[in-house]
């Protein structure tokens, strides 16, 4: 069973920051066998879910959505099996609920989870 727990959402001002954290546990996490692509997405209020950043588990370099490119950077923990997303210069149309996310590759079908969502309000 793989359970995924966001940290580190709240309320900031524009232009500020926060970081993201994202605990990963189960056993697809727990062998160096295992391919898996762990992300970042949000929800914000009346508009569909959508991808923020991503990382394939032998990946070194993340893909980012347009709209954080330069201003959000992914990283990742892996001997703690934790991801994270520091976020810069945030904007308003930032706000959101962020849901971090982890797709097994290695099983058929593939597998997703999702983590219960952290809340990010960026308001003056």
């Amino acid at each position: 069973q793989v359970q995924l727990v966001e940290h580190g959402g709240g309320l900031v001002q524009p232009g500020g920051s926060l970081r993201l954290s994202c605990a990963a546990s189960g056993s697809i996490f727990e062998t160096v066998f295992s391919i898996y692509i762990m992300s970042w997405h949000r929800q914000a209020p009346g508009k569909q879910r959508e991808l923020v950043a991503s990382i394939s588990s032998g990946g070194t370099r993340p893909y980012y959505s347009d709209f954080v490119k330069g201003r959000f950077t992914l990283s990742r923990d892996i001997a703690n099996n934790t991801l994270y997303l520091q976020m810069n210069t945030l904007k308003p149309e930032d706000t959101a609920v962020y849901y971090c996310k982890t797709v097994d590759l290695g099983a058929e079908p593939h597998r997703e989870y999702w983590g219960q969502g952290t809340q990010v309000t960026v308001s003056s």
